[in-house]
């Protein structure tokens, strides 16, 4: 299970986010099928980022086409800041890129820019799918090293899109878990949620029919309880995140999506 003690609450909102849910334990990815992709270049999401009574942040992720070693790709650009009176007291300006495989939805190169309340990283990832490495480049000490990793292996920002291609078919039973290969900065993880059932959920658009979801997150310094963060994702075509909730040690934040652009496929909002 991956330890979310050494991420910084923005990273942990956007595992949270973009890890939904797949089936490797009781699903099985369904990446062989011919099914239609369910985003395209030009999307654009925003959230904003709530943490008690203060709109603490916004995110950002936007979908462009791109090439990359003369090969076309989706390149994934992945961008988060404090507002207002928090960034007053930890100002936060973090950035993240995932070039990957158009029809595969694999990352070839993965870049990591941050800076949180004076704590800065920068760091490149280059997956080599065949070999199952990764050429880890840490910019700022100026260092680089290979480290082994699993089969279809995600960052933190291509698993978003994963995950929505190749969602499985099959019905999904309450309570049934999956999980997720997924390499960060130097090790491997497997990421692990559970499927709660759907749910109608009031949100500025409207209502709109979810999925609802439990990701296992470890509880201590960061979150209150192992099964404290609730997701809700669309119930549609596009399986966009609508919103999160986790409880903290201390206090509790909320993440709603805010605005949105070219989505793939309708947006659909129940009227009474």
């Amino acid at each position: 299970m991956m330890n979310l003690k050494k991420f910084s609450l923005f990273s942990i909102i956007l595992i949270c986010f973009i890890l939904k849910t797949h089936g490797q334990l009781t699903t099985k990815l369904d990446k062989n099928s011919a099914q239609e992709i369910p985003f395209k270049a030009g999307e654009w999401l925003e959230f904003r980022i709530h943490y008690g009574f203060f709109n603490a942040s916004f995110a950002t992720i936007e979908l462009v086409k791109d090439t990359l070693n003369g090969s076309p790709v989706f390149h994934a650009k992945g961008y988060g800041r404090t507002i207002g009176l928090a960034r007053l007291f930890f100002k936060l300006e973090d950035y993240y890129d995932t070039y990957f495989d158009e029809k595969k939805v694999i990352p070839y190169w993965f870049i990591r820019d941050i800076y949180e309340g004076g704590y800065t990283k920068n760091l490149e990832i280059n997956f080599d799918h065949k070999k199952k490495i990764a050429l880890v480049h840490n910019k700022k000490n100026n260092t680089k090293a290979t480290f082994q990793i699993a089969e279809n292996a995600q960052d933190l920002i291509s698993a978003f899109y994963y995950l929505r291609a190749f969602y499985p078919k099959e019905k999904m039973m309450i309570n049934d878990t999956f999980s997720i290969n997924m390499f960060f900065d130097n090790e491997n993880y497997i990421f692990k949620m559970k499927y709660l059932g759907k749910e109608l959920i009031s949100t500025k658009f409207g209502i709109i029919r979810c999925m609802k979801f439990r990701p296992y997150v470890q509880s201590g310094r960061v979150f209150r309880e192992k099964e404290s963060v609730t997701l809700w994702i669309t119930d549609d075509e596009n399986k966009v995140p609508i919103r999160l909730q986790a409880e903290l040690a201390i206090g509790a934040i909320k993440a709603d999506l805010n605005r949105f652009k070219n989505l793939n496929h309708p947006f659909k909002i129940i009227v009474d």
